[in-house]
């Protein structure tokens, strides 16, 4: 999990990345103090990849009032202050993940009611279908040919302002039931033009605006797109559709599928266990030829290692245990006492004494009984 990986002009140092977590913490989608914190402290913690949480391109396309954007100056230059932080403190790479909340928007901060309508000040959804994502949600307007136009230009914009902000690494979210994603998704996407249907028309649209997103966004820097490559529910897509999804954005010029699953509607029922999204990540990588990032149940550098050793993606996207531990990636180094990890200069003490702290412990445990030959016999 410690080698390097080049993509692109970027050279990430390693394999761990922080995933973008909704934080719910902006106004009037401005980031503040609390990503500035956030994510410069997951910068300096060892991974080599950081990204911001889900950034909207229009006010409407805020999952929450809570929730980043990127469509004014202010929100432009609170950004280029964290990536200019990290930059010079860190050797992290900066990533920024651009989304619209599509029929999942105007909902309540995570820790009130998640995906629930807000009690008031609601704005009007829009979306592939009529579909609304829950009994309590509204019912999204179906998007017309200047909505899809209007909507695309506005991730131009948004692009050209992550560029000028300094990120390194740009992502479009197409999973998780939002806009996008919304589209790809059978059980979401009842059109009957040429958005709708057959899957190649499905993702017409998403593959339209990553297309103008990856015009403007510059060449030598690399894109990726999140998928959600099992819907688990009935008439979804299943992970053979993921196949064809992945194909679909390769031959498009993306660079890497962020392999993740579900979320795109009540119905789901998905089976949870340690890494259980990783054979999605394994099959796109292996059968479409393209480089993936695994998510999902990720907790422990030998689930890392395994899935970089055994050829199973090419990039692990740790969540949860980065809001528990902003220096997740040094501390499992110190686990495996492996020193090929760079440590901030001021934390060098601190890194001596975690080692030696970790060799003691490891020495207090009960030393494992070798097998009897003869019992095994």
């Amino acid at each position: 999990m410690l080698l390097p990986l080049k993509v692109r002009s970027v050279e990430l140092k390693n394999r761990i990345v922080v995933s973008p977590m909704a934080q719910y913490k902006a106004v009037d989608g401005v980031v503040g103090d609390w990503h500035l914190m956030h994510l410069g402290a997951r910068a300096v913690g060892g991974a080599a990849l950081v990204m911001v949480e889900m950034t909207s391109p229009t006010p409407e396309g805020r999952i929450t009032p809570g929730c980043p954007g990127l469509w004014n100056d202010e929100q432009q230059a609170a950004l280029q202050r964290i990536v200019a932080f990290t930059h010079a403190h860190s050797s992290a790479s900066m990533g920024l993940q651009l989304g619209h909340s599509g029929p999942k928007g105007s909902t309540q901060l995570g820790w009130h009611d998640i995906d629930e309508p807000l009690h008031d000040g609601n704005w009007p959804l829009i979306a592939a279908s009529p579909v609304a994502y829950g009994p309590q949600n509204q019912v999204p307007r179906a998007m017309t040919r200047a909505d899809m136009d209007a909507t695309t230009a506005a991730f131009v914009a948004s692009t050209r302002r992550a560029a000028a902000a300094g990120f390194d690494w740009l992502e479009l979210h197409c999973a998780h039931g939002y806009l996008l994603s919304a589209f790809i998704c059978p059980l979401t996407n009842q059109r009957t033009d040429e958005y709708g249907g057959s899957l190649e028309n499905r993702c017409r649209y998403p593959l339209e605006v990553f297309a103008a997103v990856r015009a403007a966004w510059p060449a030598d820097k690399p894109m990726s797109v999140r998928i959600s490559a099992h819907d688990w529910a009935p008439g979804g897509n299943t992970p053979d559709d993921a196949i064809a999804i992945a194909r679909l954005f390769k031959a498009a010029g993306c660079d890497v599928i962020d392999v993740s699953s579900g979320q795109t509607t009540r119905q789901a029922r998905p089976v949870y266990g340690r890494m259980y999204q990783t054979p999605f990540a394994d099959r796109i990588r292996n059968e479409v030829d393209i480089l993936t990032m695994a998510v999902g149940a990720i907790t422990e550098a030998d689930h890392a290692n395994s899935i970089i050793g055994a050829g199973r993606a090419d990039l692990c996207a740790v969540a949860r245990p980065h809001l528990a531990d902003p220096a997740w990636t040094l501390h499992e180094a110190a686990k495996l006492q492996t020193r090929a990890i760079d440590w901030p200069a001021p934390y060098l003490s601190g890194r001596d004494q975690l080692y030696r702290e970790v060799v003691r412990q490891q020495s207090l445990q009960p030393a494992v009984p070798k097998a009897d030959p003869a019992e095994s016999a």
